[in-house]
């Protein structure tokens, strides 16, 4: 397995996107995401220029059923 990127949650946020994921709504600094194929709500901090720790990382990709190969494909 690949090591996990160190990128801030607005990079999450753009690469979600393209992955088909819809914002739906913003809450304090956590944006969430939603995607109608698969039936998967994503929540992202979006906290300005801080880099994601890699377990927060790795709990989005869980939440949106993406590996962090398809991830790097995104970015």
């Amino acid at each position: 397995m690949n090591k996990l990127p160190r990128i801030t949650g607005k990079e999450v946020a753009q690469a979600l996107q393209k992955a088909g994921f819809v914002e739906i709504r913003i809450r304090g600094s956590h944006h969430y995401f939603y995607n109608r194929d698969k039936d998967r709500l994503v929540t992202v901090p979006c906290h300005t220029g801080k880099i994601l720790a890699p377990k927060t990382l790795k709990s989005i990709l869980n939440q949106a059923d993406i590996t962090p190969e398809e991830l790097g494909k995104l970015l």
